[in-house]
């Protein structure tokens, strides 16, 4: 089966079901040349359809915005659903569904009060939609993403005080909870809604219309948002795995929305009329990580002589077409609390050589997972072996499914390209740097480190704050698993006729695939 609106697509193959799919590590759209929405100019024009280009996840796919790990998954649930809060283009907590939130002084009770909004079938959402929400993502027996994120919220003793009022209690005291509110995943959906697939309910700006997974999701505006009205009156989400798909059906006029171009096509097409190609700079953090539970990886030797292996400015140039900018093994380049006085980690082969002979492995053979799931993996993958090989080090590139890779990764093989994109420094180590976190891509697991973090929340002052967070970077940057060499541009494409895109919005940010606020002139 295919949509006869589509005939291109299939003719080309784009809407395979069978390849491809979009990191979660996310990372957004943004802007080419100045800091307006993409297209701003002249006034909003009410009506239309907006067809939007993504990878998909194939027949798995699904509407649950509790389950979703893939850009095309983000995109849909937050048209469908809203979050109590979301993160701005500097990472911090905007509200959101929440009208104001304020902690007692010991930062262990948060009141939040929601603010008047209703689900698409007229229902108000209140605090119980709230707290069934969250309990539900926070089930032992799931595997739910923002489940880590909400670990600090002991859900048994939090409760509703009010229709719209909620007094969350923490398990220990959490300066930033409101990071907690705005976390990937943490989405509000009516209490006791258990299916999501058939005819979703939600409070977002569009409603259901009808969803194939693996091939196209259809939504329309749903004029009792309270954050106001779409100005589209209506948003297909089409699934296109490759690229060159999305571009060519851009290009063709039969979506007006292509998420995630590579540098070559937006160098082919950038200033050329046909299409608008908008890039946030340096918005992808671009990574190989390496598994710190098991050989050759476990030996804290190893891993910074693969830190001194790496030529950052090489890769950077060849996996990136040089649209983007050196890494130096930390997350969050430029956000609040990076570290960066650390040195600019530089290539250094005679010291990587000495560590592997200390640690017993002068003649290393490994094995790299990397895949064409995302731009420049294999790129990297074949540059990377290369830098190894004049270390005496024997890289194995292999090619993993690009419908499984995001799965296999976090718990196969011992190193693998990763990439993440915009989420607050805080974030990315709930996420994946504690003992329990359920994306520990490289099975960091230090009771110590946890502790750290434990503490760094704990602390009302920021700069004492941030002094935790620095001294946690530096450990991370002596002996962590993940080798961030680069942060790459993140691009998309649209037809001359879109207008109020974002330039300046990360995925993982409010404002990134906001087709609430985009319209077609």
């Amino acid at each position: 089966m295919y949509d006869e609106r589509f005939p291109g697509l299939r003719r080309r193959g784009f809407l395979a079901a069978t390849s491809g799919a979009a990191a979660l590590a996310l990372v957004g759209c943004g802007g080419a040349t100045d800091d307006k929405a993409a297209g701003a100019s002249g006034t909003p024009k009410r009506g239309g359809r907006l067809r939007a280009a993504f990878a998909g996840g194939g027949a798995s796919e699904t509407l649950d915005p509790h389950l979703g790990n893939l850009f095309a998954d983000v995109a849909r649930s937050k048209a469908l659903f809203d979050k109590l809060a979301d993160y701005g283009a500097d990472l911090s907590a905007q509200p959101r569904l929440a009208e104001k939130w304020e902690a007692n002084k010991t930062l262990d009770r948060w009141q939040v009060t929601l603010r008047e909004a209703t689900f698409h079938d007229g229902s108000p959402v209140t605090a119980k939609d709230v707290l069934y929400s969250y309990r539900r993502i926070a089930d032992p027996e799931q595997a739910f993403r923002a489940k880590a994120s909400l670990e600090p919220i002991d859900l048994d003793a939090s409760r509703a005080t009010g229709e719209r009022s909620i007094e969350f209690v923490l398990k220990r005291p959490t300066a930033e909870f409101p990071n907690v509110l705005a976390a990937f995943g943490a989405y509000i959906v009516p209490e006791n809604a258990t299916e999501f697939d058939d005819k979703p309910i939600g409070s977002g700006p569009f409603r259901f219309v009808s969803f194939a997974p693996g091939r196209s999701a259809v939504f329309r505006r749903y004029d009792g948002h309270w954050d106001g009205a779409p100005l589209l009156d209506e948003i297909e989400f089409v699934v296109a795995n490759e690229e060159s798909a999305r571009v060519n059906a851009l290009l063709g006029g039969q979506v007006e929305y292509a998420h995630e171009l590579n540098p070559t096509t937006a160098r082919a097409h950038e200033g050329g009329g046909r299409i608008e190609i908008v890039r946030l700079r340096n918005s992808a953090m671009q990574a190989f990580c390496m598994k710190t539970d098991r050989a050759p990886f476990d030996d804290k030797r190893v891993r910074e002589a693969f830190f001194l292996i790496a030529d950052r400015q090489e890769l950077v140039d060849g996996a990136l077409s040089g649209a983007g900018e050196i890494g130096n093994d930390l997350f969050g380049k430029g956000y609040e609390y990076y570290a960066a006085d650390l040195p600019q980690r530089t290539q250094d082969l005679d010291r990587a050589r000495a560590l592997l002979k200390q640690a017993g492995a002068e003649k290393l053979k490994v094995t790299l997972d990397t895949s064409a799931v995302a731009a420049g993996f294999t790129e990297a993958a074949g540059i990377f072996r290369d830098q190894a090989a004049k270390a005496g080090v024997t890289i194995d590139v292999r090619m993993g499914s690009k419908d499984s890779y995001w799965s296999d990764i976090l718990d196969g093989g011992t190193l693998c390209c990763y990439r993440s994109g915009a989420m607050p420094i805080e974030s990315h180590i709930s996420q994946r740097l504690l003992t329990d976190s359920t994306t520990n891509a490289t099975k960091w697991q230090h009771k110590d480190f946890d502790a750290l973090y434990q503490q760094a929340q704990s602390l009302r002052d920021k700069a004492e704050r941030a002094a935790v967070y620095e001294r946690m970077q530096r450990r991370l940057y002596a002996e962590g698993g993940f080798l961030i060499w680069g942060f790459a541009d993140w691009i998309i494409g649209t037809a001359r006729t879109v207008k109020g895109v974002e330039t300046k919005a990360p995925a993982n940010t409010l404002d990134w695939a906001r087709f609430d606020k985009v319209w077609l002139a």
